[in-house]
Formats: structure tokens, sequence, C-alpha cells
């Protein structure tokens, strides 16, 4: 007990801060559609009657490519949130980061331009950028995955810690006249007791989410690789197909499936000459699998579609569990409630330690001693 006792102690007092920095940066995330909406005025797309059908795909990126000259496309991608709108990311190169790319919005229906927001100074940003990374690139994600590996033990040895204890006590027991310290921990052994399935799903998809790049690498190199074995020599075609038509043809291959958004020849989604077309399903959980669709960009027949790999999909899956972004505003409320649960569990978790570590009682005999005043036989 001694050992999981420090196993405890240390776990939790390393990742504290860094897990309060997710808490607090989260909750902000899981509402960010309606924040952004709140802070940010953007152009709204004109209304449509029903079954208005969308817009050539070709006019569409040609009234965008207009708007940034000299700028190539690299991803076409249409709005979760907004059905009546769709981006197009475009770069100085085919081969320049795409984190840097210039966001153009447009109409689904008319394929008229709308704006180019610039999202990059906007507080929800901000708040994912802190959330994922702390601004520090690939080093950032990782370090942040030791610290939800570390929360995850943290959590599992307190149950072990605890257990013993509160075996002796009714479930949810407050004891009202012992000291201050001791009324602290009931709250917050409560607290964490009623949490631990949640934070440890929060934790342990927050760890997947930090490897999404080593995963898409891993994709890279290994089945899309696969896929495009033959054509790995191939250069860019001088003049690509007609990007609807590869469209309508990724649809037609997988029906009963949505396009989601399409990687231009030669970016990190696709190959030097293929559209890749990925789809997603109608359902809460298929909405958030994507299958890709490679479309011969100088031909536009269809080259290969395959379900991702198992890896791919943990990562997808993982992603709504740990924003709660899957079913609706009432889920949302509750992810928020429970992520501010979280954040009052680490800061009394904090104000104990530093109460024990003044009082110079160890974490061990401070339950021993609050389990032996509760029960006087074992004190005897």
């Amino acid at each position: 007990m001694r050992r999981w006792g420090a196993v405890h102690k240390w776990t939790s007092l390393i990742c504290t801060l860094f897990t309060l920095l997710l808490c607090i940066t989260g909750l902000p995330l899981i509402f960010h559609e309606q924040i952004d909406d709140l802070l940010h005025s953007q152009v709204k797309p004109p209304d449509v009657p029903p079954g208005t059908p969308p817009a050539n795909l070709d006019r569409l990126l040609g009234n965008a490519l207009a708007q940034a000259p000299g700028k190539v496309p690299h991803f076409l991608i249409w709005d979760r949130d907004d059905p009546s709108a769709m981006f197009v990311s475009v770069g100085p190169t085919i081969d320049a980061d795409p984190t840097n790319n210039l966001l153009i919005r447009m109409d689904t229906h008319t394929g008229a331009y709308l704006d180019a927001p610039d999202v990059t100074g906007r507080f929800t940003y901000i708040m994912l950028k802190l959330h994922t990374d702390m601004f520090a690139g690939l080093p950032g994600k990782l370090f942040l995955g030791l610290m939800g590996i570390l929360f995850c033990v943290a959590i599992i040895s307190g149950i072990v810690v605890y257990a013993p204890s509160m075996r002796k006590l009714r479930f949810g027991a407050y004891r009202a006249q012992r000291t201050r310290v001791v009324r602290w921990l009931d709250v917050h052994n409560l607290a964490g007791i009623l949490l631990v399935a949640w934070t440890l799903v929060v934790g342990f998809t927050g760890v997947i989410n930090t490897w999404a790049d080593l995963v898409l690498k891993m994709w890279q190199f290994g089945q899309l690789a696969e896929m495009t074995a033959q054509y790995k020599d191939r250069p860019v075609p001088s003049k690509l197909t007609s990007l609807n038509a590869a469209v309508e043809v990724a649809t037609h291959a997988v029906p009963g499936m949505t396009p989601s958004f399409v990687a231009f020849p030669g970016t990190l989604f696709s190959s030097k000459s293929h559209y890749a077309v990925f789809l997603h399903g109608d359902t809460p959980l298929t909405s958030r699998l994507l299958k890709p669709a490679l479309i011969d960009a100088e031909t536009g027949k269809l080259t290969d579609t395959r379900d991702m790999p198992w890896y791919v999909t943990t990562l997808f899956v993982s992603q709504p569990l740990h924003f709660g972004d899957y079913g609706g505003m009432p889920l949302k409320i509750v992810w928020a409630l429970l992520d501010i649960l979280t954040i009052f569990i680490l800061v009394t978790g904090v104000y104990l330690w530093m109460r024990r570590r003044k009082a110079g009682v160890s974490q061990e005999r401070a339950i021993a001693n609050a389990d032996s005043l509760d029960n006087p036989a074992l004190s005897s």
C-alpha cells in the first residue's frame, strides 16, 4: 500500500498542472461552434429550397482560386456543422505545410465565394492549440500524451490506495464532524470514484489523440503506400481530370457514404497522381469513420478503395469520445459538467497534499489515522 501510495502521489503531482490546463482549455472546446458563432461574424449562405442540388465542384474550385491568385488547392472540405458551406484549403505550393494554408469558405449550392476567415487569432483556436500541443508541435503532443498516461495511472492507483479505507465507510459518507482536511478528503474521494469511468475514457482517448501525427505517418507508409505502389514513379499530372467527376466516381464506388473531404494529388493524404476522396457514414458512429477512394487524377477512374486499418479507426472513434461532440447539446452539457467536476478533483487533490505536507503526515498515515478514528476497534 505504501508503494501504491507513492505511485498515486507522484503521478498525480507530476501531471496535475498539465491536466488542469487540459481541463480548462477543453471546457470551451466542447462548445467551440457556439463560441465562434457568438464572437465571430461570417457570411451566411442564402437559403435555398429543399432538394436544391450542389454546385459543380470544378466551378466552385475555380471561384475559390480566383480569390487566392498564385495559390494551389490542397483540400476540399465539406463543413460538418453547416451543410450549405464548404472550404477550399490552398497553399503557396503543393508541398507546403498545410497547417499554414488559407481556408476559403464557399457556398455549397451556388459555388459562390463567402469569406476567408483567419481562424488563427480566434479564442477557440488558441484554446485548441494549448489543448493539443501547447504550441510546441509534435513534441508538445507527445509530452501531453505522457501526462495523459500519468493521469490514468494516478486514477487507477487512487482506487487501489483508497479502496481499503473506503470499505469501512458507507458509500458517499461525509464526516461533517471531522476536521476540514478529512471533510475535503471525503468530497475528493466521492467525486473521484463517481468520475472514474469518465476520467479514464477521456484520459485514454486524449492519449490516443496525441498520437494522431504518428498514426497518419503509419497510414501513409502502410496502407496508402500499398494502394499506390504501382504509381509511385508517376509525376503529378500536368492537367487534372474533373474534380466533380472524381467525387461522383467515389460516391458510386462506396454507396451509402457521403464525401467528407478531397485531398489533391501531391498532398499528405494522397499520392502524386490521385485524388483521395474520403467518405463517411450517416450514423453518429460511422459519421466519424472515413473510407478513402483513390481516383486517378489523369484518367478519372477508380484505382482502389479500402476500409481504414484498425489503428486509424481507433483514432477516429477516440476523437468524439474525448470531446463529447457526437450526441448534440445535451451530451455537451454533460461533458462540461463532468469536466468542471474533474477540475474540482484536481484542485482538492493539490489542497490535500499541501495540507498533509504542512502537517508532516504522509498520505498513508493520513488515511490510516482517519480510518482508525472512525473505527475504534482498529486503534485498539
